[in-house]
């Protein structure tokens, strides 16, 4: 162990002089272990002193004995084991006994229910799932009967208030019937707040238990016996249903958990009632669900970006471009999102847990595709009527005679950049002349002239007697008359 003085020498030579461990260590005439161990510690820290041997230590498991057998004071014990050899002080007795006594476990009394009377409901955390490109924390929801114990499983990649009432939902039509309480515990999705008082629901989760006619019943702060039910069907589905299964898609994991709902766990002796719950079930007094599920969506009012698009779970979603910068309501479903200008449905998506992924309908985009066109048609237009003052006069000509004149005024542009303004004008002048009315036309012309005319040569004749064997007719000198 080093000292105080020797750690700074080290630290100052390896950080500030920039010397290697060996380099150190022939300098301070240290050993290279002691180097390498220091001089990346940015903090000295003393070695811990030698634990000091009690007298107490050969006594400590006779001590753990009789607390098992009998619930003895620290004195009582201490009288004890002085009898048999101790002698240090009943303090050091004292403390030992103080922190290894078991502590008295607290009495609950056994809640009893009838039938219909009471479900039980809960999150548990099943790690993470690969989806997409992405890992999302996977969840469960469990509801339990209170009275058959039968239980309903579903698994979500998230826990808000529209998964925690969209799972409601899916629970009640598994048990074909709803509960007159619904037991839960603080979470926020069902309690906002809560003082000694008066508990504060959230609006939502009311406005669901109204709907469907059950009470909520929030249980204590740190009091999950009162919902033993479900905390110990959530153990049971992390140690049966989840014990060694592979995570690896997401896709199968619930028809698994309905699949295992209905051939094991319901089915199953339950160890506290050794009844099957399906059996019990049939016992169970629920009452009809409303015809009219219950609309589990989350309304938001959302800010467009300028490129047309909302984020929701990481993600962008495009809406039609003529709202970009502007304010809609989303509304989130569990599979699906919702995008309302007032009361007009503007926008419906598949919902998607992956991340940093964008997803555009053709249509957001087809309007401003067009605009971008007519802007583009427009501009090409005004340079075609800036190369002559004839252009305009021959756009309608080709209007007349062409199917696509466009198409013909877009290669006649193209031709001014390749030839220059100037040649194009002059070709324009000359297809009047002509009457030649495509773009054809004026690259041939163009084309023509940039071609030099041959000059003619002298006439070369293949016989010489043909010039002197010439017969030429008398001429008519009527026409003087």
């Amino acid at each position: 162990m080093i000292d105080y003085q020797t750690y700074c020498q080290i630290r100052q030579l390896y950080t500030e002089k920039k010397l290697g461990f060996r380099q150190i260590a022939r300098e301070l005439k240290v050993d290279l272990k002691t180097v390498r161990k220091w001089a990346r510690r940015e903090s000295f820290q003393k070695a811990p002193l030698p634990k000091r041997q009690s007298k107490l230590d050969s006594f400590k498991g006779e001590i753990v004995r009789l607390l098992e057998r009998h619930d003895y004071s620290a004195r009582q014990i201490f009288q004890q084991i002085k009898e048999s050899g101790y002698g240090g002080r009943y303090t050091i007795v004292k403390d030992f006994v103080r922190r290894v006594r078991p502590k008295p476990k607290p009495a609950f009394l056994t809640l009893h229910f009838e039938p219909g009377e009471c479900a039980q409901v809960d999150w548990g955390y099943a790690g993470a799932v690969p989806v997409g490109s992405t890992r999302r924390r996977l969840s469960f929801f469990l509801m339990v009967l209170a009275y058959s114990r039968k239980m309903y499983l579903e698994f979500t990649l998230a826990e808000t208030l529209e998964h925690f009432l969209s799972c409601h939902q899916h629970a009640f039509e598994y048990f074909g019937g709803v509960v007159q309480q619904v037991w839960v515990d603080n979470c926020k999705v069902a309690v906002l707040s809560r003082t000694t008082d008066s508990i504060v629901f959230n609006p939502r989760y009311l406005d669901c238990s109204n709907h469907y006619g059950f009470q909520i019943r929030a249980c204590g702060v740190k009091k999950p016996h009162e919902k033993g039910r479900v905390e110990n069907g959530v153990g049971y589905v992390k140690k049966n249903f989840l014990h060694g299964l592979d995570l690896s898609d997401y896709k199968i994991i619930n028809p698994a958990a309905r699949s295992w709902l209905d051939t094991v766990a319901n089915l199953r002796v339950h160890g506290q009632t050794q009844k099957v719950p399906q059996e019990l079930f049939a016992q169970e007094k629920l009452k009809p669900i409303h015809p009219l599920a219950y609309e589990s969506a989350i309304i938001d009012t959302i800010r467009v970006n300028s490129q047309f698009r909302i984020k929701v779970d990481g993600n962008s979603y495009s809406v039609p471009c003529h709202h970009a910068s502007g304010k809609l309501t989303l509304k989130k479903f569990t599979d699906r999102l919702l995008i309302y200008d007032g009361l007009n449905l503007v926008a419906e998506h598949v919902r998607s847990y992956d991340r940093n992924q964008d997803y555009e309908l053709p249509d957001h985009v087809q309007p401003l595709l067009l605009e971008r066109k007519k802007a583009r048609d427009q501009k090409l237009f005004l340079r075609f009527l800036g190369l002559s003052t004839r252009a305009e006069e021959y756009y309608r000509q080709l209007q007349q005679r062409r199917l696509n004149p466009k198409h013909h005024v877009q290669k006649i542009v193209a031709l001014s950049e390749l030839y220059g303004i100037e040649a194009v004008a002059r070709a324009i002048e000359d297809a009047f002349t002509y009457q030649a009315f495509s773009c054809e036309y004026i690259a041939n012309i163009v084309q023509q002239r940039l071609v030099p005319p041959k000059e003619p040569g002298a006439l070369h004749l293949t016989r010489q007697q043909d010039l002197l064997e010439l017969e030429l007719p008398p001429p008519d000198l009527s026409i003087y008359d």
